[in-house]
């Protein structure tokens, strides 16, 4: 999760992240230690754009950060309450020189805190007696598997017309998430991405901000994407997983079969590494422990949209894979269980029913979502971005259950074992164009239960 710092400083906080150098050879990146910045100008290495990411441990959270000079990566944090920051931990930075004709530079620090006490709420900064990040705050997350993860999801947020960004400030204030999933369309690159990681620092400082790739992150080989945020894994945070709670969440890279130029081998490294993933969740301890398989990945295998992207041909490469049906996921995920898919990249809502091969597999007239017999779908792109929304087709798939022309996003609850609450927030009926009350914001007008 990306924690930011306005206006110098940025953090990112998460689990403990891939915490390796770029290679000095790598696209946008050179050697650690090598000094960066405009001749003639001197700039105090002030922290910026801080998140925060989780890693799989409830007792450790990734802090990372740019400055854009050399400095020291350090973070000062403290239980609270009581506000003296008792404990520092150190980590590393890494040089990534973007890859515009401007070639910006600037360094990306990550330092990963351990030994946290579960449940806790610990305040800190980031930075080094150089510069020093603005204080932030956040709660390690529960141990086990006995409580009930509250998550923000959406995609397709932009740096312009962020419309959802002040509610998913306000909900954050008031700490009703555990964690972000930001399900692709991050708006991370160069100079844009600089003032989108302040826009978000508010948010992604304070909660793990927990990303997968999407069609706008593509310049550069995703070099952007890469740098800037800290997941899980060692795969730059293209693909990785992690638990929380009574579930257990995939994020993945849809783009690997979109952009063939940056190596078709991705494809099939990618689809490799999610059937070892799924058949380790899918053990019967494991599943018993996080009965809930969710994914996120930024297009979606369907959609009603009245547009020409991917997800309204019948053949989605997502759905079905390369050429000769190669690497396909919906036959992956159907035969794992996964319970609930992701999605975004469409400017809208969508919820499907339980759907394989475009049939609907309900699990009962009355219910559902109870018990289904395939992958329920969820499309949650209406965040808010300069192209606006995307209309519907006029007349709705047999598998498409709910449809909202809305600017919003979702509000996911793992209740426990057996039941999920889902809910869109619409952020069009709830201001009205306007903020009515910014202490006291009304309910949402228009929203869509889930429970399954």
């Amino acid at each position: 999760v990306w924690l930011q710092v306005s206006p110098f400083p940025v953090l990112c906080l998460s689990f403990p992240p891939p915490c390796k150098h770029f290679p000095a050879s790598a696209p946008g990146c050179c050697r650690y230690g090598e000094r960066v910045g405009v001749p003639g100008k001197t700039r105090a290495p002030s922290a910026h754009r801080a998140v925060l990411t989780l890693a799989g441990d409830p007792t450790a959270m990734t802090v990372t950060w740019t400055t854009f000079d050399l400095a020291g990566s350090i973070v000062e944090f403290g239980p609270e309450p009581g506000g003296a920051f008792t404990a520092s931990a150190q980590g590393h930075a890494s040089r990534f020189v973007d890859g515009g004709w401007l070639r910006r530079s600037m360094f990306i620090h990550r330092v990963t805190l351990r030994g946290l006490a579960p449940g806790q709420r610990y305040a800190y900064r980031c930075g080094s007696p150089l510069g020093w990040s603005r204080p932030y705050s956040f709660r390690a997350l529960p141990n086990g598997t006995d409580w009930s993860p509250r998550l923000a999801v959406f995609g397709d947020m932009g740096n312009i017309n962020p419309q959802s960004l002040p509610r998913l400030q306000h909900d954050t204030q008031q700490g009703m998430y555990d964690a972000i999933l930001h399900v692709g369309r991050c708006h991370c690159n160069a100079m844009v991405g600089d003032a989108f990681m302040r826009k978000i620092e508010p948010v992604a400082a304070s909660v793990p901000y927990m990303t997968c790739p999407g069609n706008h992150e593509e310049k550069y080989n995703f070099s952007n994407y890469r740098a800037r945020f800290s997941m899980p894994g060692d795969t730059e945070g293209l693909w990785y997983s992690w638990d929380i709670g009574p579930a257990h969440i995939i994020s993945f890279s849809t783009e690997v079969y979109f952009y063939l130029n940056y190596g078709r081998h991705l494809v099939q490294e990618q689809y490799q590494w999610l059937e070892r993933d799924l058949q380790e969740a899918t053990r019967p301890d494991r599943r018993r422990r996080h009965p809930w398989i969710i994914t996120m990945g930024h297009r979606p295998m369907y959609c009603s949209n009245n547009d020409h992207d991917d997800c309204t041909e019948h053949e989605s490469i997502v759905r079905q894979g390369l050429p000769q049906h190669l690497y396909g996921l919906e036959d992956l995920f159907y035969k794992y269980g996964v319970d609930l898919e992701l999605w975004a990249h469409e400017h809208s809502y969508e919820r499907l029913w339980p759907v394989y091969n475009y049939q609907v597999y309900n699990g009962s007239a009355e219910s559902p979502y109870t018990n289904p017999r395939a992958p329920a779908h969820i499309i949650t792109g209406s965040a808010g971005c300069k192209e606006r929304l995307d209309p519907f087709v006029p007349k709705p798939r047999e598998w498409s259950a709910l449809r909202i022309e809305d600017y919003g996003y979702t509000r996911l609850q793992i209740v426990n074992r057996s039941h999920i609450r889902l809910e869109q927030v619409s952020d069009d009926q709830v201001w009205h164009g306007r903020r009515t009350d910014p202490q006291r914001p009304p309910r949402p007008a228009r929203s869509d239960p889930y429970l399954g």
